[in-house]
């Protein structure tokens, strides 16, 4: 059941807490839950949040919920896929969950469009990608996935979660990340993120390339000038991949 849609479950209640407890540090009016599950971390979350709307794509874990949580009144149950819904209809939320591995890029990316919605969002992810989101410039696992989360908010590695933890147990170790909501251009100066974000992605298509060839064909001598398009783009920061940005004529890529 889980594990078909690659769901492996947390049963540690003290876990469990501590993680309810780092969504929700003080009481909340509104906490979206992604991949209830059994409802382990969703009875946590009802304990400090008003309202609760737990999302569950496998109809037989949703039918298990709605039968264990019948008299909680706060708790709204999702039966759908959640990269099918717009997270940002029930308006600002914290976001939690513990995200399939398989999908974790694709829920992200909807967790960070929710914006001003997000009052923040604490995941539990694949460790490897944990430390992605973290890494900084020349680290090995500083990439585009970095630079387009950063762009959107802060992450922290909050603590790690061994295998052993979840049943059934994974192949790897996990983490817990928090996500807290930054502003483009107010932190970055950053104010069309889409048309940066395509930029990055150019930069980075060819990872061991310098930005020089792996911008040529869209600039072709206006890189000779640039000391920066020699380098990696793993190297540069968001600051320094948006000053590039900047100078090469934003226009181009639209």
């Amino acid at each position: 059941m889980g594990r078909r849609l690659g769901q492996h479950f947390l049963t540690a209640k003290p876990l469990l807490e501590r993680i309810a407890r780092e969504a929700c540090p003080e009481y909340e009016p509104r906490v979206i839950e992604i991949g209830a599950g059994t409802g382990s971390l969703t009875a946590c979350l009802l304990e400090r949040a008003a309202s609760v709307i737990a999302i569950e794509k496998d109809p037989a874990l949703a039918a298990r919920l709605a039968e264990r949580f019948a008299g909680a009144a706060q708790l709204q149950i999702v039966q759908a896929d959640v990269l099918a819904l717009d997270l940002g209809q029930w308006g600002p939320a914290v976001v939690a969950g513990n995200l399939p591995y398989y999908i974790t890029s694709p829920i992200l990316d909807k967790v960070l469009a929710l914006g001003a919605h997000l009052r923040r969002a604490v995941l539990l992810l694949q460790k490897e990608v944990a430390e992605r989101l973290t890494a900084p410039p020349r680290d090995r696992a500083y990439g585009f996935l970095t630079v387009r989360t950063r762009l959107f908010a802060e992450p922290e590695i909050l603590f790690l979660v061994g295998r052993r933890a979840f049943r059934p147990p994974p192949q790897v170790d996990s983490a817990l990340v928090r996500l807290v909501p930054v502003s483009p251009e107010e932190r970055w100066g950053i104010t069309d993120p889409h048309a940066f974000l395509r930029f990055a992605a150019r930069c980075f298509r060819q990872k061991r390339k310098t930005i020089r060839n792996n911008l040529e064909r869209y600039y072709g001598p206006a890189l000779q000038a640039l000391p920066e398009a020699s380098r990696r783009a793993e190297e540069l920061s968001i600051e320094q991949l948006a000053r590039l940005w900047r100078e090469l004529d934003e226009p181009v890529l639209r």
